[in-house]
């Protein structure tokens, strides 16, 4: 009974994850309404009595514009995919930097002398950085 409880949960939460990604990628092209309804769903994480208060009106019409929200979300990824195209994207870009720190690693096992400059190297490509050439824009 526990495991269902937690699994539930986990659902709710994956859920709501799936959905704000969605936001992110599609929130643009909703109403204004729905824009600021879902915001403040899903980004403030507030009640759907909370967001009724707030906006003066029934709970059932916050519920009602939130189904229509995600149901428009859906019907834009159905047709588009572009949070599945970024999600796959992240994913190449994740897997290509591992790759590519761990071949720096293995160049300064190989050539200790230069162990410093590829730690300084595996820093930057672990946070994003881009390496100052000297050129101005």
């Amino acid at each position: 009974m526990f495991a269902t409880v937690k699994g539930s949960a986990m659902g709710a939460t994956d859920e709501r994850m799936r959905y704000l990604g969605l936001w992110d990628a599609y929130g643009p092209l909703l109403t204004d309404l729905q824009r600021e309804i879902c915001e403040r769903y899903f980004l403030c994480d507030l009640s759907l009595s909370e967001i009724a208060e707030e906006k003066g009106v029934s709970k059932q019409a916050v519920s009602d514009t939130l189904k229509k929200s995600r149901e428009l979300l859906d019907l834009y990824e159905e047709k588009l995919h572009v949070k599945k195209n970024n999600d796959e994207y992240s994913l190449a870009v994740s897997f290509m930097m591992t790759r590519v720190t761990r071949a720096l690693e293995e160049f300064a096992r190989l050539h200790p002398e230069f162990s410093e400059e590829m730690a300084s190297i595996a820093d930057m490509v672990c946070v994003g950085e881009v390496i100052d050439t000297g050129k101005e824009d």
